[in-house]
C-alpha cells in the first residue's frame, strides 16, 4: 500500500486547481489532480502521491450546493490520511454569502472531520501580485501593472457575480461566516517563526488564524509552522496555490527539473468566455490565431448553430491553422447585451470545446479562458485526471489530460483564469516559452 500523501486540495474552480497542481509538480511534489472525485482503482493506478488534488466548481456555488459538493472531500481527506486539507481559493479572495462563501466552504469541511481541526488561512501569493498587511488583500491588475487594495482593483471591486468591495479580509470572511477569524500580522514575520508559532496558539478555538504575506520568505516561515503543526493533528488550510508553495519546502529537498514551454507540434484550438480586460488584450495580441467571434445566444439556445460552429473552427484547424473562438465580445456582458447567463455561456463553451475537438483530432494542444468556461470546457471532455507539463506564466499551467478515451488521452490543455497572464499568452501556446520559474 501507498504511503498517505502530506496534502488533499480542493480546487473551487478548474483554472485554480490546475495551477496548484503546477505549484507542486515545479516544487518536486508527486502530485495528480482528479478532475471528480477519484474511486479506489484509479488512486491505486496514480501510485504514490505527496499531493493529491480534486478540481471543483464551488466558487460559483450556492450554500447548499457547496454543502453537498465538499461533505465527499472532507470524507476522502479522512480515508487518504492525509495531514494537510487545502481548499484552494482564487487568490483573489472574490467570493460572497450567497456565492462561493468560503465560511461555508471552511465550515463545511471542519463539520466532517474527525476531532478537532484547526483552520489556517493564507492571504497572499507574492509571485502573482497577491499581497495581504494587516489583514488587508491587495492585487496587481494584470501580470505587470499598477498593485491596487482589493476593493479599489479595477476588476475585481467590478466582478459581475463577485465583487470585492471589502479589503479587510477578517471583515470580509466575518460576512460568511467566519465571524472570529483572529490575524498574524506582517510584523511578526521580522521576529521570527516562533513569533508565528505562538500566534498559532493563541488563536486556538478561533475561526481560524489568517497570515499576513508580503513575499516568498514569508510563505517559507508559515509553512514551518504550519507543517509542524500538521504532525500533531490534521490541518485545514484556505488560500490560493501559496499554501502548496508554502508547505512544499517541509515536504521535499530541491525543486523538480525545470520543462520549458514547447513549440506546439500541430494546429492549437483557443476558446476565451472570459469578461476581463486581461483576456481582452491577450486576444487582441494572438497574432498567430485567426479569431473566430461567436454569438452567446444562439450558440447557448440552438444546437445546429453550435454544430455549424464547430464545423467551421475545425475545418480551419484541420486545414493547419490556429484557431481562437471567442464567445465574448470586449465590453459585452453575455446577461445584458444577448440575454444569457455566464454560466449558460460556460457550458454552452464546454459542449463547442467537445464538438470541434471530435471534429479536428489533429488538434493536440487547447487553451481555455475564463474560470466557469475553463471548468465546464474540461467536464466536457469525459477525463478523469490532469498532470503537470510545463509552465506557460506564472498562474497557468500547461497539462496533460487523461481519459479513457484514446483520442482524447494525451490532449494538452492550458486553464486560465481572467486574471491570469501576460499579453502573449496564446502566443505563448503556439511558439512556446522558456520556464521562468515563477510559482503559481
Amino acid at each position: 500500500m501507498s504511503p498517505p500523501p502530506a496534502i488533499l486540495y480542493y480546487g473551487d474552480d478548474f483554472t485554480g486547481a490546475t495551477d496548484t497542481l503546477g505549484t507542486a509538480a515545479r516544487a518536486g511534489l508527486r502530485a495528480l489532480l482528479f478532475l471528480r472525485l477519484p474511486d479506489a482503482a484509479q488512486l491505486q493506478a496514480a501510485g504514490p502521491l505527496d499531493c493529491v488534488g480534486v478540481a471543483g466548481a464551488a466558487r460559483a456555488m450556492s450554500p447548499a450546493e457547496m454543502r453537498a459538493e465538499l461533505a465527499p472531500i472532507a470524507a476522502l481527506f479522512a480515508q487518504l490520511g492525509a495531514r494537510v486539507l487545502h481548499y484552494k481559493l482564487c487568490s483573489t479572495f472574490d467570493s460572497a454569502p450567497e456565492v462561493g462563501s468560503i465560511g461555508v466552504a471552511l465550515q463545511t469541511l471542519r463539520a466532517g472531520l474527525p476531532g478537532h481541526v484547526r483552520t489556517a488561512v493564507i492571504g497572499g501569493q507574492p509571485d502573482l501580485g497577491r499581497y495581504c498587511l494587516f489583514g488587508n488583500l491587495y492585487a496587481r491588475a494584470g501580470s505587470a501593472g499598477e498593485v491596487f487594495r482589493i476593493d479599489r482593483h479595477p476588476t475585481m471591486s467590478r466582478h459581475p457575480v463577485t465583487p470585492m468591495h471589502e479589503a479587510d479580509l477578517r471583515r470580509h470572511l466575518a460576512a460568511q461566516g467566519l465571524a472570529d477569524l483572529r490575524l498574524a500580522p506582517w510584523l511578526l514575520h521580522d521576529a521570527g517563526e516562533p513569533a508565528l508559532a505562538q500566534a498559532w496558539g493563541a488563536a486556538a478555538g478561533s475561526d481560524g488564524l489568517l497570515f499576513d504575506v508580503r513575499d516568498n520568505d514569508d510563505l517559507r516561515r508559515i509553512g514551518a509552522v504550519l507543517w509542524r503543526a500538521a504532525q500533531q493533528e490534521p490541518l485545514l488550510a484556505a488560500g490560493a496555490s501559496s499554501v502548496v508553495q508554502a508547505l512544499a519546502p517541509q515536504l521535499v529537498q530541491g525543486t523538480a527539473p525545470s520543462q520549458a514551454l514547447a513549440p506546439a507540434v500541430s494546429p492549437v484550438f483557443a476558446l476565451a468566455g472570459s469578461l476581463s480586460p486581461v483576456t481582452a488584450a491577450q486576444v487582441a495580441a494572438a497574432q498567430s490565431f485567426e479569431v473566430a467571434w461567436i454569438e452567446p445566444l444562439p450558440l447557448c439556445t440552438d444546437a445546429a448553430f453550435l454544430q455549424r460552429q464547430a464545423e467551421a473552427l475545425a475545418a480551419r484547424l484541420q486545414a493547419g491553422r490556429h484557431v481562437l473562438a471567442c464567445t465574448v465580445r470586449p465590453g459585452q456582458s453575455p446577461a445584458a447585451d444577448a440575454g444569457v447567463s455566464g454560466r449558460e455561456l460556460a457550458l454552452a463553451g464546454g459542449r463547442l470545446l467537445r464538438a470541434v475537438l471530435h471534429l479536428a483530432p489533429l488538434v493536440r494542444r487547447v487553451g481555455v479562458a475564463g474560470g466557469d468556461t475553463s471548468s465546464h470546457a474540461v467536464q466536457a471532455l469525459d477525463a478523469w485526471g490532469l498532470s503537470y507539463r510545463a509552465v506557460v506564466s506564472a498562474g497557468v499551467s500547461l497539462c496533460r489530460l487523461h481519459s479513457d478515451e484514446v483520442l482524447r488521452d494525451g490532449l494538452e490543455i492550458a486553464l486560465k483564469g481572467g486574471q491570469m497572464g501576460p499579453v502573449d499568452l496564446f502566443e505563448r501556446l503556439v511558439h512556446g516559452a522558456p520556464d521562468e520559474g515563477a510559482g503559481a
